[in-house]
């Protein structure tokens, strides 16, 4: 009975180990977001395929292009579609995602890929890039346009547990020509898969 219980344990945690939590720290920002796979919940969609997710971005102004700013936080919801490139460990995606502040709103389309670098000697590793963009005719409100670049480097210590190192620069560009960088900057976090 305890060895069947066992098996029906790892089946049922394997079942669910698609989903992602993340939370992404510097010396002045803070970042948490979650990721949900839609497979999991709809038969009809091949798992670790598509992905909804929300990101809260709490920047401080120094990270910043306008210095001692009092910057709203960003809010954004997000929609992936992802699939492995043949047996490379490359995946490509392409993505949209809807961004918030108080008097900023932005629908910027991006793409996005992940390498996994597999390796006998040390722990798996992953390189992760993306870019999204949204020109004038995507931006609301008072947005002119919005670009955002990332990449990582994500180090699996333990089974569906990473340690993430990365670099994220976002431009927000309003009407009236006030063009900044809302944020530019390194982050350590930690990624859960579940």
């Amino acid at each position: 009975m305890l060895k069947q219980l066992a098996i029906l344990s790892v089946c049922a945690a394997s079942a669910f180990a698609l989903h992602t939590a993340e939370i992404n720290i510097n010396d002045k920002d803070l970042e948490v977001g979650a990721q949900f796979d839609m497979g999991q919940f709809n038969d009809t969609v091949e798992p670790n395929t598509m992905f909804v997710g929300a990101r809260f971005l709490n920047a401080d102004g120094d990270h910043s292009e306008v210095k001692n700013a009092n910057i709203d936080p960003l809010v954004e919801a997000n929609l992936l579609m992802m699939k492995d490139v043949g047996s490379t460990g490359f995946r490509l995606g392409m993505g949209v995602k809807a961004e918030f502040t108080e008097n900023y709103t932005a629908l910027p389309l991006g793409v996005e890929g992940s390498y996994t670098i597999s390796s006998k000697e040390f722990v798996p590793m992953h390189l992760n890039a993306a870019v999204y963009y949204a020109p004038q005719v995507l931006s609301l409100r008072d947005a002119d346009s919005y670009l955002e670049t990332r990449i990582s480097f994500d180090l699996e210590v333990i089974p569906n547990g990473n340690i993430t190192l990365g670099y994220r620069n976002i431009e927000t560009n309003y009407e009236n020509n006030q063009d900044f960088r809302y944020n530019r900057s390194g982050y350590l976090g930690f990624k859960l898969k579940f």
